[in-house]
């Protein structure tokens, strides 16, 4: 892109996370490069019924949780798309914060779109072959396919008991 900075630009706040797209289906957490992918992957996934909500992380250090754990609050799945490989990775990290401060809140296992587990090859084509696509993202997105509760799963949330029946923290 090239060209003067109109007067109507927005300042654009970098501190934290934000919902770029708004779902009620399942959270797509990202950043970077990687958004534009969920984004396509969001719409290819919205012409079958789910609706994907895409949270941007924008800011890697600090994390925003409170963002993350909102959407995740909302949608109850989440799949955390990252550039890095899926050991040691920004995934996981996010993941695991999930699972620490919101496990309750989940009504499936989350889902992780990583590169493979290899060195990151030179070559631009060989690149893009180590790199997950966004038919990867929207493979893993609809492995968590919402299915639907029954009344009495319903009941049980609604009487403090969580994630397979267990009773949540401060629920009695």
């Amino acid at each position: 892109m090239e060209g003067e900075l109109t007067d109507a630009a927005a300042h654009v706040r970098l501190e934290g996370a934000r919902v770029h797209r708004a779902g009620s289906n399942v959270t797509l957490v990202t950043y970077g490069a990687s958004l534009w992918r969920c984004v396509t992957a969001a719409e290819s996934l919205a012409q079958e019924g789910i609706d994907a909500e895409i949270v941007d992380l924008r800011c890697l250090r600090p994390l925003d949780d409170a963002t993350v754990l909102a959407s995740v609050r909302k949608t109850r799945r989440v799949v955390i798309v990252d550039e890095g490989w899926r050991t040691c990775s920004l995934a996981a990290e996010v993941g695991q914060r999930i699972v620490e401060q919101g496990f309750y809140d989940l009504d499936a296992p989350i889902g992780r779109v990583c590169s493979e587990e290899v060195p990151m090859p030179y070559p631009g084509t060989r690149g893009r072959c180590a790199a997950r696509s966004r038919a990867h993202s929207r493979r893993s997105a609809e492995a968590i396919r919402p299915c639907r509760l029954s009344s009495a799963a319903g009941a049980r949330r609604r009487h403090g008991r969580g994630h397979r029946g267990r009773v949540a923290r401060g629920a009695r």
